[in-house]
């Protein structure tokens, strides 16, 4: 696509990458060392990647989760996300997984996570 973010991304910016994918950072990051997981391949959400996609995916997300623990090991958690639509808050329709560090600390009480995402619905 012409003029998709991430089909056109700046190789200065990928840090990793396969044979089907590749990471890069958050240009608007939750967290320091937020990443995203980027198939090569224009396709809109994680449901239509292939599962050769889906193997190169995780494998970048190992990999990304190493190089994050490395770089700051006061990271001792992770959030995995990936927004599929408009009404999930997808901005940008190719496929991408967010790997969202987390530190000991960085909100008052993590419990309940991505369930956050709707208010009042991350207690229970």
């Amino acid at each position: 696509m012409s003029d998709c973010v991430f089909c056109h991304v700046s190789t200065d910016r990928v840090f990793l990458t396969n044979d089907l994918a590749f990471a890069m950072w958050d240009g608007f990051p939750v967290t320091r060392l937020h990443a995203l997981i980027v198939p090569h391949r224009h396709t809109p959400d994680y449901f239509s990647l292939t599962v050769e996609e889906l193997v190169s995916c995780h494998e970048l997300l190992h990999k990304v989760r190493e190089r994050v623990r490395t770089d700051d090991p006061l990271v001792d958690g992770f959030n995995i996300g990936a927004n599929l639509g408009e009404s999930a808050g997808q901005t940008i329709f190719h496929c991408h997984i967010h790997l969202i560090p987390r530190r000991r600390g960085d909100v008052e009480n993590p419990r309940g996570g991505v369930r956050h995402l709707i208010p009042g619905k991350g207690a229970y």
